[in-house]
């Protein structure tokens, strides 16, 4: 390790002007592949699109968006959450149309084309917001989210994702324990370059633990084929279905937002201005429509992954590309996926506890250091309100003609907390 690598490594931020060996980069992005694997695979198996698609999408969106945005921010694009429930009302109303039984999940071709077709143009509609973004500033859009704002949104982000944690932890607490305790060993007490390494470690040692324990299940990884093409599968369009999905993007332009946001504030750069965010939106956005067009999920900045930039201050957006060029081996071998979805999941939770807390905790800093004085009431009442809409559960149907979706979670309290500080008096 050069000085340079150990001076970064031990007492600040690895950045991308900041040299690291091609090897010790490798490492770091197969972190980052653990770590989003478990959530872009659960979409599809959750909706019936194909994994390995959306493994390749996930590869191929997450370069593009590097490449839109300069190679400057250190994001990687996983399957979006927020279009699952819309897939499967798509999916369903095709079904029945055709008289054909539907279960969620199913793998109903028909259905998740014209699904795939909604998600096309919902991508495109960040276009949209972005050729705004471009012509009236960033600095129009940013006047709406002040620290009061960003930083509660930056917390609901990561405490939306708590249950979640709890949830894959609680199915086997020891293992759990295991691979929390030591992330949280090699963060404190690890030195040079393991330090930066504690969710690979703590997987290693999770893995190793529940191989012991008779937890993990090699036949998946047996009976996968080494190699595979992905069953790609082009999107079919319909003005009903379209109306269907595309509202969604309202909602996760918003989430789009409060990603940025919360990236910048862990990376400390003012992301919203370099490279701008016309640039992360269009990069989102069509990696999106690029997904969806050849039988993917929808695209999203993963918070997952923030939570890795947050815990080892590894932010050259290098290790992100690298863990995109994994996401796309692991789509064409489908034996290394097999072998990943073998990892435990309270493994993956115990990890996930300490990572989603990062990300509230780095909300929490964004309030402290710019000072937000909550001795004001119009600022405790903002912050009140977008973390109890942002985590309650609130949901806001919205009808416009024959459009019709609903906005909830973090996007709602998002939305409420943006106009309350437009229309609350500052003294």
């Amino acid at each position: 390790m050069t000085n340079t690598e150990k001076s970064e490594v031990n007492e600040g931020a690895v950045r991308e002007e900041d040299h690291l060996s091609a090897g010790k980069k490798a490492i770091l992005g197969l972190q980052h592949t653990f770590t989003m694997f478990g959530a872009t695979v659960l979409v599809p198996i959750i909706t019936g699109l194909n994994i390995s698609v959306a493994l390749f999408m996930a590869g191929i969106g997450t370069l593009f968006f590097h490449m839109v945005t300069k190679k400057k921010v250190p994001v990687f694009l996983g399957s979006s959450f927020a279009f699952i429930a819309p897939i499967l009302a798509v999916a369903g109303a095709v079904a029945v149309k055709n008289g054909i039984a539907y279960n969620p999940g199913d793998t109903y071709a028909e259905g998740l084309a014209y699904a795939q077709g909604g998600i096309v143009i919902a991508g495109l509609v960040y276009v949209v917001l972005a050729g705004l973004v471009y012509i009236f500033g960033y600095e129009k859009i940013i006047s709406f989210f002040p620290p009061v704002v960003t930083g509660p949104i930056i917390m609901t982000i990561g405490l939306l994702l708590a249950p979640t944690a709890i949830g894959m932890a609680s199915g086997n607490w020891l293992l759990a324990i295991v691979a929390l305790a030591t992330v949280t060993a090699v963060s404190i007490f690890a030195k040079g370059f393991m330090k930066v390494l504690p969710v690979l470690i703590g997987l290693i040692v999770g893995y190793f633990v529940s191989i012991l324990t008779g937890n993990v299940d090699f036949a998946p990884m047996l009976e996968a084929k080494w190699f595979g093409v992905p069953p790609f599968q082009l999107a079919k369009f319909d003005m009903e279905m379209i109306f269907i999905i595309a509202p969604v993007a309202i909602a996760t332009m918003v989430e789009h937002i409060g990603d940025v946001l919360a990236v910048g504030a862990t990376v400390e750069k003012d992301l919203m201005k370099e490279p701008g965010l016309h640039r992360t939106l269009i990069g989102d956005g069509i990696a999106t429509s690029i997904s969806a067009m050849f039988g993917g999920p929808a695209n999203t900045t993963y918070s997952e992954n923030t939570g890795v930039l947050a815990l080892t201050k590894v932010y050259n957006p290098v290790v992100m590309r690298i863990a995109a060029c994994f996401a796309i081996i692991l789509s064409i071998i489908p034996k290394l996926g097999a072998f990943i979805s073998t990892i435990p999941t309270p493994v993956v939770g115990g990890i996930s506890i300490v990572l989603f807390g990062m990300i509230a905790s780095v909300g929490a800093r964004t309030v402290v250091e710019n000072a937000v004085d909550f001795s004001k009431p119009r600022n405790l009442i903002i912050s009140a309100v977008i973390l109890v809409l942002g985590l309650g559960g609130a949901t806001l149907p919205v009808k416009i003609g024959a459009i019709a979706f609903s906005v909830s979670g973090m996007a709602l309290g998002a939305i409420v907390g943006i106009i309350l500080n437009k229309i609350l008096p500052q003294d």
